[in-house]
């Protein structure tokens, strides 16, 4: 979980139906520290948060919106 930390903005890798939450859905970190785990919350277009949620770092890819570099 090198690269996710508080504030990155996420998506999730997978479905999670028992949380309500499906695979593309983007969200904010709000919470690390935990092993392998991340606070998650999730906003609609609004600003309206539907879900906080507990999710693996696995679960999850971290989203840039600006270039990274040339890798080499």
């Amino acid at each position: 979980m090198p690269n996710i930390e508080e504030l990155s903005v996420v998506a999730l890798l997978a479905d999670l139906p028992e949380k309500g939450l499906f695979r593309g859905q983007v969200g904010t970190v709000v919470q690390t520290g935990l092993p392998d785990q991340v606070l998650v919350e999730f906003c609609d277009s609004d600003g309206v948060t539907y879900a906080i949620e507990m999710i693996e770092a696995a679960s999850l890819m971290r989203l840039h919106h600006q270039p990274l570099g040339q890798v080499g």
